[in-house]
């Protein structure tokens, strides 16, 4: 379970910097001012035009926000109630869901939508797994 708890730890980490190529975009877009100002004058109506490649990356980070509790909830849940015959099955696809979400972002960035789907479904696979891990 050591491997599952490093890999529910990166993908937390993975989270928490999604968020820093759109917000780093925002800063150069709006200017520094604007930016520490919280918003820019006249925000929302006449927000600054952004590129779609910060609009993706938004979405890519807000994606894994809400992915995340369910896949922190059965790493968790197969770290308490699993036994020692499902570590090694849960440590593997919870690496799975990580290198996935990490694709995912990049795909999901770089708007390339024949693979983002599958893509989000792996790690989405990912957690069914782990899941069944605990209630089979």
């Amino acid at each position: 379970m050591e491997t599952a708890y490093y890999y529910l730890a990166l993908s937390g980490l993975l989270t928490v910097l999604l968020w820093t190529p759109y917000i780093l975009a925002r800063m150069f877009i709006w200017g520094i001012p604007a930016f520490l100002h919280n918003y820019p004058e006249g925000f929302p109506a006449r927000e600054p035009e952004t590129p779609l490649w910060v609009n993706r990356a938004k979405r890519a980070h807000l994606n894994m926000v809400e992915t995340m509790p369910a896949f922190i909830a059965v790493v968790v849940a197969a770290g308490l109630i699993g036994d020692a015959s499902t570590g090694a099955t849960v440590a593997q696809w919870a690496k799975i869901f990580f290198f996935a979400r990490i694709a995912h972002a990049i795909v999901y960035i770089l708007a390339i939508p024949a693979l983002r789907t599958p893509v989000y479904l792996v790690s989405w696979a990912a957690i069914l797994v782990i899941g069944a891990q605990v209630i089979l």
